[in-house]
């Protein structure tokens, strides 16, 4: 067989595989880890799965995971690999961004490898579910990012390269439609093949997600109220699990690796994508995800003070910073939230048997109370302070949630702990939300004051306080419910995705270009934002070069 020497775009050639899955000489059983008995459809909804982990987990280049923070009212740039660079320094970003292409590139494989599933002749109507999830998820996030984008739904017996973008409205009606079938036919949460499948309540927290950008705000109450009324999940308000010994509170324990499982004892935990580190499962670890190397600063080069550990999160690269937003703008005292536990500010020497004399250099790591001294004395548990110099990389105040060490990887190349995608926060955010877009303030403070009650919970039983932290209904706005947002989810959330979702990314950035919110060190501040351009990110310049028979219109700007 001659082979033809053709480039098409990921598009054409994800419908040409499309076509290519139901020609019956091409069929052939798919096996995986999950045992020979695994069927053809149940293989490949496996597979969606790892194509997600693929998505969001890329080790060619590291700073992906800044693209989705750096540039946003959440994240700053610490020590940047590239690709990220152009999400916070906006003039220079353009349709070759390799995070652009990553993202779109992704997507569109999973939408395509959802609709084989789809339109499989008598699927089971679970799996043809959990496909619909996947799908909708997809294209809701290429519609929020990029706006009008082209609809795939359907097989084509040859490879396309006419494709025009859609409107959102007719993505949006497949995006409902596929959740809807979503919520009513995935299985309880407690009933999926195994507890990393996606569940009912995935689909209900995507469906409230959705159906807000949707402008549908009732239909998104509806959708989470079944979540939070269904008696399955309880917010963490007590320690539990494995580190009942070591120093945390009941948020941290959420994130420690072996806490983080519904089996492992996380009650508030909707979706939490299990990743099955190598260790366990040969092959389980996907691409080396970078999350920890990106939020978990370079402790490792204080050579003289630090060694790796699971207390200090392991070994990371510092590549994304919090944003001074984050650090100094919206806390309140005692929230749980922003203990040190949870929002890492002050560190200790871990070092075993440290006790060293060191000449103290202009901006040396030591306390305020030796001034003017030359030398000091650092011991094993003193602490260690932070200076000008390290905080763009080594030492500043940053989310524990991605912070894990394994003994057997001390270079730390891969990723070990679960991702915490969905749990019961968002569905209390997402239900205030939904309640202030129908004025219904009253409604959304109760939901806000949940999450709070538990947040100030022990800071209330030391000082008597019963009050703090409880808010009102004159202050349930978008700007508060969106600050809330950042105290539950920072590091959780793709915060680029929500400021787009919620049509508040230009007002964001813009604060954060404010003398008192901006970066100090020029290098790493935002610039070059455009309102008209940047609310939206650019079609991949090679999917309109290789469009060739049709006008892939790329967004204003670029």
């Amino acid at each position: 067989m001659k082979l033809r020497n053709t480039i098409y775009s990921v598009l054409a050639v994800s419908t040409l595989a499309l076509a290519s899955c139901s020609d019956s000489y091409l069929d052939e059983k798919m096996f995986s880890k999950y045992g020979t008995d695994v069927s053809d459809v149940e293989a490949k909804v496996i597979g969606l799965h790892y194509k997600y982990a693929d998505l969001w987990g890329w080790s060619d280049q590291q700073g992906f995971a800044g693209c989705w923070q750096d540039g946003t009212d959440v994240g700053a740039p610490g020590d940047t690999q590239g690709v990220e660079v152009p999400f916070y320094q906006y003039g220079s970003l353009n349709a070759e961004n390799s995070g652009v292409s990553k993202l779109w590139n992704s997507l569109y494989s999973i939408i395509n490898s959802a609709n084989i599933i789809i339109n499989t002749e008598d699927v089971d109507a679970a799996a043809k579910a959990e496909a619909e999830f996947f799908r909708a998820y997809s294209y809701n996030m290429l519609v929020t990012l990029w706006g009008p984008v082209p609809l795939l739904t359907e097989s084509k017996a040859e490879p396309r390269t006419d494709f025009t973008r859609n409107a959102v409205a007719e993505v949006d009606a497949v995006i409902y439609a596929d959740l809807i079938d979503a919520m009513n036919n995935l299985p309880e949460v407690d009933k999926t093949k195994t507890q990393n499948r996606i569940n009912k309540d995935c689909a209900r927290i995507l469906a409230g997600e959705a159906f807000l950008r949707m402008g549908k705000a009732a239909e998104a109450e509806a959708a989470v109220s079944a979540t939070i009324n269904s008696g399955n999940y309880k917010l963490i308000q007590a320690r539990y699990g494995k580190h009942l010994a070591d120093a945390g509170d009941y948020y941290s324990d959420m994130f420690r690796w072996h806490n983080q499982r519904r089996s492992e004892g996380n009650t508030e935990g909707i979706w939490v994508f299990q990743m099955e580190y190598e260790r366990d499962v040969t092959g389980g670890t996907i691409n080396a995800p970078q999350q920890r190397r990106n939020w978990v600063p370079g402790f490792h080069k204080l050579t003289d003070f630090m060694q790796n550990a699971d207390s200090i999160g392991g070994r990371g690269n510092g590549r994304l910073r919090l944003s001074n937003y984050v650090k100094y703008g919206i806390w309140e005292e005692g929230d749980i939230r922003n203990s040190n536990h949870n929002i890492r500010r002050i560190l200790y020497c871990n070092k075993p048997d440290i006790n060293k004399e060191i000449s103290v250099l202009d901006g040396f790591r030591v306390s305020d109370d030796t001034p003017g001294a030359t030398k000091v004395t650092i011991k094993t548990g003193d602490r260690i302070y932070w200076t000008v110099g390290d905080t763009l990389a080594v030492m500043y105040p940053h989310t524990t949630k991605w912070g894990g060490y394994d003994e057997t990887d001390d270079f730390g190349w891969s990723l070990i702990k679960d991702w915490p995608l969905m749990r019961l926060a968002d569905a209390y955010l997402l239900r205030a939300e939904a309640r202030i877009q129908q004025n219904n303030t009253a409604g959304a403070a109760e939901d806000i004051n949940v999450l709070r009650d538990r947040a100030f919970k022990t800071y209330r039983a030391e000082t008597g306080k019963a009050e703090a932290g409880k808010v009102t209904a004159a202050q349930m706005t978008m700007d508060f419910l969106l600050d809330e947002r950042i105290r539950e989810l920072v590091g959780e959330e793709n915060r680029r995705y929500t400021l787009c979702r919620t049509g508040k990314l230009a007002e964001r950035v813009q604060m954060m270009m404010k003398p008192e919110w901006a970066e100090t060190t020029p290098s790493k501040a935002i610039s070059g934002f455009d309102p008209a351009t940047h609310t939206l990110l650019p079609i991949p310049l090679s999917e309109i070069q290789l469009n060739k028979d049709a006008v892939l219109e790329q967004n204003p700007g670029y």
